[in-house]
């Protein structure tokens, strides 16, 4: 059977490699799939039922259409749809783009924008078992509300986000039927080879064993595809072409498992998935002491990539593949496992041990053999095998080292007769320590053995110190500490076979043995419930579903990218630069060109206006600034054709000097964006000459990527007529990309329509970059006359549009300690002292006119205070090449440096540096998470001098009345106390300080640390006009309601709380309103969505938007008064009707506005109004670090906000709790990686962890609040860190003060904790290699 086809290869979802295909079938949800396929002996459980299927969920990119043949594929429009019925398990989304399964234990896609909580909690519903919290066996929760916890609340909070009752029951019988045709193809005994030809490449899907024999015969360098896991990433990414494919996939040899009395054999064509349901069933059979091996293959398998991978993946291709990161190679290699091959040759046996993993020639796989099956013997009483992993995150990540370990005694005793140590992620492949186990052999299993054994095996294996990865210190110092844990773990099991005969750990070390368990997270979501008297009708305050929520899930929210396609539209690619700062010498496109498909090649000389607006570089001219910016596109007929053909573009440089490319190189430089910005009071230099010690320090913070789900997007249409173009693009500030379009194209912003309705995400990152972008894409469409489509891969987004500044900061801080000299600096100003006391800590607390807290502490000799009298501190942040938004954000930064704390004498100064990389810009939280990090660390410092605990500092430093901040503007601290008080209360936080302080005495390679922290938080912007804004309301004479403002729905819910507003102010259902989308043409000159302006407040002046469209509404309803009166007890529709105000002539249509907070802020006289108000919380949060790999589990987090009244609950919620967890990641294992010459590496999900539902708080519990704001809340993580870190110090005797630079990621928290394996590796002269990586702040 032969079909013809295009392939080369053709995947399911082709975005962006075909995307006709998928817009022809109107697919727009294509993010998950799920395949129904009949198997043959997929589990051993269906052995006697040959045709029985499965379905199972896959990554749609990663699945060649032609893998399909006998499958039937359900995407998320089968599973429901709003046009006809929708599935229970489509209970909404929030940026669309958001989903996951939940099988026994959380399992997840990612997601940027929930958090995760809402998405578990959605699960839950399904499961059968309580997720309440059962305490005391009361069946009660511990956070239920009670009297006591109303006492110091004025309003009565809530805690239920929606009722279980409004969901649908699952109904068995209506899950997608398994097509009858594709049953009877699979029963049909007369297969024969399927072959799909195309222009160049070739796919044939054996039936037969003998039949794939002959094929790998006649092809020998086809590669054999199954889960297309190994081969389409290398495709994709490495540009590898294969002109033949083959494809055994459901051939039954491939497909079994065979158990006998010494182990083993499983079918190479088993996904990991099946792999993991048999290595279960045969540890439910056998004996423990014979399953050793699988149960640390099983252990390993959950964490292995994602479940859609797991799928996909087969075994067979993961142990030929031999990634040198393997987690399961070197288990299997312990393991003592064999590879069985076929050829034409025959049948033959390869030993997986160390010579295949390291692709010795003598155990080379030949070109023409085919892996059949994998033996793995049992294990024996005396044998024991372990496998080890440390990653970036707990899941879906490649392990920075992993392990496989053996280690078989002679019988009854603890003398070595055979040790075998297989290491990943070390070297070019899996790496074996032969030489170091052969010299152990015949050694007992003893301390003095794992002495020696580190040592030798850190000579063995040799990491050089520039190797590829960097982190060379950290994974020399896992290779032995992995093996350190084996060796506990060792012990541990020989103690309990014969506790007499061989000794037990120390019990301080057991919980070094253990890795931290996967849970699924629960807690608690409080917010202000709506006034009693309140009308029924009335939506405001409710938590309300977010308006396209079942959209979201059914795939029918429509995304730019998922607009049908426009009559002769173009593709663009782009082709970026390779230097940081270079003379473009020539770029020489004729190859490109001929490429079929290709149109044009658009370089600077075809922008027909400015290249360069307001510093914004669109095409790069004559040089380049960094790396990544764009020197030209290329407009074809498809995606493939264009990106083929901008590979093709030969573009020649000559390097300039300097290449800045840290903050460092900067300041050596004085290269800057801006002039420097500067507040301060009181007299820093006085201040100075009167205290008894000065702590002075530096704080490094890296940068973040934005990761929205959806990447930019665009879709330029230019009109035949009048120089008109339409731009339908994701972003959040439309008047932006009108004002660069217009720019590029020398137009007025007249002709330019810029046209919104949603995007999967933003954080800031859609605020500045889809003008470039926009410009660039109306560029090409006006040269070649023709609609560009312009969506950017998640590298070529990682790399062109950048993230969030990274930050230095340099801290100078004083602090008195002689008290003495302390009351007679005060008295000599004539200030009156009153003691006070406060509980909380039982310690005595001075309290002096001026607002300042002293903390006085008896001591032998001296008294100790804690008090910060002065602090001048400067802040740097890597702007990149180019302006964007670096000024605004030092402006930021500098005015929002003190956070809570009131400091007397007070100096800050700021300045962006200008560097060779890509332009920085906004970042939810619009440099405060970077700032007040800084803030926290100087605090810790001062606690840490002083011998207190951090909160305590904190307290007596924070403002306490009504008070002026460093740059005069006065506001009240009190909801600022109160938040910082109910934490404290509400987390319990002081018993379980006491409990981690315990936990910690008796656990020497666990610790747990608790940090609290306090924000208060400025909304709206300085500068007056940034702050306005207008909407637009029609009222129809059918009674429905068109509502149109200026901000832009970004997943966050903003239309829906505007539906909310119109439906209070017009007195109406929410079912009358619609809201389309946001426009330049119907809202003009509006101002970006951003800051948390948009959604998060009620009663205190929510928004622009908000404000003005309240205004709008307020004036339709003026209009209608007279017709209400006339007919007071009318309806709706018969005051709006063409017989009431149509015919007396009543506009049904009114423009509101808001001119805008009016905030100001004098540089020069450094004071001002600079925001509208403040909002404030505290959150807190406990952590457990293992200390000898590095790795973190979030056990809990308090967020305690006070932001008035919600409009949406369940929305802000998520806002709350997905900032906190974006601000997780911020701090801790969110990692970007630059190279010397200014490379990004951190390019796509493999290179650039989020946190996933693994990583979130095992119980999360949120008082409602602002996203914006959440995001600092994410660094309770990071000092949590910081005190279990400085309590493992302070047991290995180092007591003194140390920074926690951001991200805590696990390779700095290891090499924090140091002890004497950190101290036992090699250390290389820094002046003798050039790093792999290096930080950029």
């Amino acid at each position: 059977m032969e079909s013809k086809a295009a392939w080369a290869p053709l995947f399911l979802d082709s975005l962006p490699s075909s995307p006709p295909h998928r817009h022809q079938v109107r697919l727009w949800g294509r993010r998950l799939w799920r395949l129904h396929r009949h198997g043959v002996e997929v589990r051993p459980q269906d052995q006697e039922d040959p045709v029985s299927f499965v379905h199972f969920p896959v990554t749609a990119c990663l699945v060649p259409i032609c893998l399909l043949y006998g499958a039937a594929v359900t995407t998320v429009e089968g599973v429901g749809s709003i046009r006809t019925r929708i599935h229970p398990v489509q209970v909404g989304g929030q940026c669309g783009l958001d989903q996951m399964l939940v099988s026994g234990t959380p399992r997840s896609n990612l997601c940027r924008c929930t958090g995760y909580r809402p998405i578990v909690e959605s699960g839950k519903t399904f499961c059968v078992e309580s997720t309440v919290c059962q305490m005391k066996g009361s069946g009660k929760c511990c956070m239920d509300q009670d009297e006591k916890f109303f006492v110091d609340r004025q309003e009565k909070m809530c805690t239920k986000l929606y009722n279980e009752d409004e969901f649908q029951p699952l109904d068995p019988s209506q899950e997608p039927i398994f097509p009858s045709e594709l049953i009877r193809m699979a029963e049909d005994p007369n297969k024969r080879r399927l072959m799909f030809q195309g222009e160049r490449t070739t796919w044939i899907t054996p039936v037969t064993l003998n039949d794939l024999v002959e094929l790998k015969t006649s092809f020998p360098k086809a590669p054999i595809v199954m889960g297309n896991t190994e081969v389409g990433p290398r495709i994709k990414f490495r540009d590898e072409f294969h002109p033949v494919f083959i494809s055994p996939l459901g051939l039954p040899e491939l497909y079994f498992v065979d158990s006998t009395d010494d182990g083993v054999t499983i079918g190479a064509g088993y996904s990991l998935a099946q792999l993991n349901d048999a290595l279960h069933f045969i540890v439910s059979e056998q004996p423990k002491e014979k399953t050793k091996t699988y149960r640390a293959l099983l252990k390993h398998l959950r964490t292995l990539a994602g479940a859609q991978i797991r799928n996909m993946a087969t075994l067979g291709g993961h142990v030929v593949s031999r990634p040198n990161y393997s987690d399961l190679n070197p288990i299997l290699a312990a393991g003592n496992a064999t590879i069985n091959v076929i050829s034409k040759e025959g049948e033959r046996q390869i030993p997986l041990d160390g010579h295949f993993l390291e692709r010795s020639p003598e155990a080379r796989l030949k070109s023409e053999e085919i892996v059949l099956s994998v033996y793995i013997p049992h294990s024996t009483q005396w044998h024991f095998v372990l496998g080890l992993r440390m990653a970036q995150r707990q899941e879906n990540a490649f392990a920075i080292v992993n392990a496989g370990m053996s280690v078989k005694f002679e019988d009854g005793t603890d003398t070595i007769k055979d040790l075998q140590m297989f290491y990943g992620s070390v070297g070019p492949t899996v790496v074996s320590a032969r030489q170091t186990c052969q010299q152990l052999i015949g050694r007992q299993w003893d301390d003095q053995m794992l002495s020696d054994a580190c040592r030798l095996v850190l000579g063995e294996i040799y990491i050089p110190p520039a190797a590829e990865g960097g982190m060379v210190e950290y994974r020399r110092t896992l290779i032995i500490s992995l093996l350190f844990k084996f060796y506990l773990k060792v012990r541990r099991r020989l103690n309990k076979m014969d506790p007499q005969k061989f000794p037990d750990i120390p019990e301080k070390f057991m919980s070094a043995l253990e890795d931290f368990p996967i849970e699924t997270p629960r807690g608690i979501q409080m917010f202000q419930c709506v006034d009693p008297y309140q009308p029924p009708q009335d939506p405001v305050g409710h938590p309300i579903m977010h308006q396209s929520a079942i959209k979201h899930t059914t795939g029918e929210a429509v995304f730019v990218d998922d607009m049908p396609p426009v009559a002769q539209e173009l593709f663009l690619a782009v082709v970026t630069s390779t230097r940081a700062h270079a003379k473009i010498m020539a770029i020489d496109a004729s190859e490109a060109l001929a490429v079929p498909g290709v149109v044009d090649v658009i370089t600077a000389e075809d922008v027909p206006g400015d290249n360069n607006h307001h510093g914004e570089v669109f095409y790069a001219q004559d040089e380049v600034i960094c790396v990544g910016q764009i020197v030209c596109t290329v407009a074809a007929d498809t995606y493939a054709h264009a990106r083929e053909a901008a590979k093709k573009v030969k573009i020649t440089y000559e390097d300039l000097e300097p290449r800045i490319i840290t903050i460092e190189q900067a300041l050596k430089h004085n290269s800057f964006l801006t002039v420097e910005k500067k507040i301060e009071q009181g007299n820093v230099e006085q201040a100075f000459k009167y205290v008894d010690q000065i702590i002075e320090g530096e704080v490094h913070m890296e940068g973040q990527e934005h990761f929205y789900m959806e990447t930019q997007t665009v879709l330029a249409i230019p009109k035949e007529e009048d120089k008109e173009i339409v731009l339908h693009l994701g972003t959040q500030f439309p008047t932006h990309v009108q004002e660069f379009v217009a720019a590029a194209l020398n137009i007025p912003r007249s002709r330019i329509g810029c046209h919104m309705k949603r995007t999967g995400g933003a954080f800031g990152g859609k605020v500045t970059k889809p003008a470039l972008l926009g410009a660039v894409s109306a560029v090409a469409a006006i040269k070649t006359g023709r609609p560009i489509r312009f969506i950017l891969e998640r590298g070529d987004d990682m790399l062109i549009t950048a993230g969030r500044h990274p930050l230095l900061g340099k801290y100078k801080v004083s602090k008195s300690k002689n008290f003495k000299k302390l009351l007679k600096t005060l008295s000599s100003d004539n200030q009156p002292i009153v003691l006070n006391t406060i509980s909380t800590y039982n310690r005595t607390i001075t309290e002096f006119r001026n607002g300042l807290t002293y903390c006085i502490t008896l001591q032998v000799g001296f008294m100790n205070n804690g008090v910060i009298k002065a602090a001048d501190v400067e802040y740097y942040i890597n702007g990149g090449c180019t302006p964007d938004e670096s000024e605004l954000v030092i402006e930021f930064i500098v005015l929002k440096s003190e956070n809570a704390y009131n400091i007397p004498n007070f100096r800050c100064r700021g300045r962006a540096c200008r560097t060779n990389l890509p332009s920085n810009t906004a970042f939810r939280g619009f440099g405060f998470p970077q700032v007040a990090v800084v803030v926290e660390t100087y605090i810790t410092a001062v606690a840490s001098q002083c011998n207190l605990p951090p909160e305590q500092v904190k307290e007596i430093n924070m403002y306490k009345r009504i008070s002026k901040t460093a740059y005069k503007q006065t506001f009240n601290p009190e909801p600022l106390r109160r938040c910082w008080k109910e934490c404290l209360e509400k987390s319990s936080f002081s018993a379980r300080k006491l409990a981690a302080e315990e936990f910690n005495k008796k656990n020497y390679w666990k610790k747990r640390g608790l940090a609290v922290i306090p924000m208060k938080f400025t909304i709206g912007m300085p500068t007056a006009y940034y702050n306005q804004g207008a909407a637009l309301v029609h009222i129809y004479l059918d009674g429905s309601v068109l509502v149109i403002h200026g901000g832009c729905e970004l997943g966050q819910g903003l239309h829906t709380k505007m539906i909310q507003v119109a439906s209070r102010e017009l007195n109406i259902p929410e079912s009358y309103i619609h809201l389309s989308e946001t426009s330049t043409i119907t809202v003009p000159n509006a101002i970006f969505t951003a800051g948390s302006l948009g959604t998060d407040i009620y009663g205190r002046a929510v928004q622009v938007t908000f404000l003005s469209f309240l205004n709008a509404c307020q004036i339709l309803m003026a209009r209608l008064q007279p017709v209400i009166r006339k007919n007071p007890k009318g309806t709706w529709e018969e005051w709006v009707s063409i017989a009431k105000a149509f015919t007396e002539s009543i506009s049904l249509s009114a423009t509101g506005y808001f001119k805008g907070y009016q905030t100001n802020m004098d540089w020069e006289k450094e004071e001002g109004d600079a925001y509208p108000y403040y909002v404030y919380g505290a959150a807190c949060s406990e952590v457990e670090v293992d200390c000898l790999t590095g790795a973190h589990k979030l056990l809990r987090t308090d967020i305690f906000m006070d932001a008035a009244f919600s409009i949406n609950p369940a929305l802000d919620i998520g806002q709350v709790e997905g900032a906190f967890i974006q601000g997780m990641g911020l701090y801790t294992i969110e990692e970007l990686k630059y190279s010397p010459e200014g490379v990004l590496y951190s390019r796509s999900p493999d290179d650039y962890k989020i946190p996933t539902v693994t990583e979130i708080p095992e119980e999360f519990h949120v008082t409602l609040g602002l996203g914006e704001a959440g995001m600092f809340m994410g660094s309770s993580v990071l000092f949590a860190i910081y005190d279990a870190v400085a309590a493992a110090r302070r047991e290995r005797g180092l007591t003194k003060t140390f920074t926690l630079h951001s991200p805590a990621t696990p390779e700095l928290i290891r090499m924090t904790c140091v002890d004497q394996f950190t101290d036992m590796i090699p250390r290389d002269d820094a002046s003798t290699f050039t790093p792999w990586s290096i930080r950029v702040s």
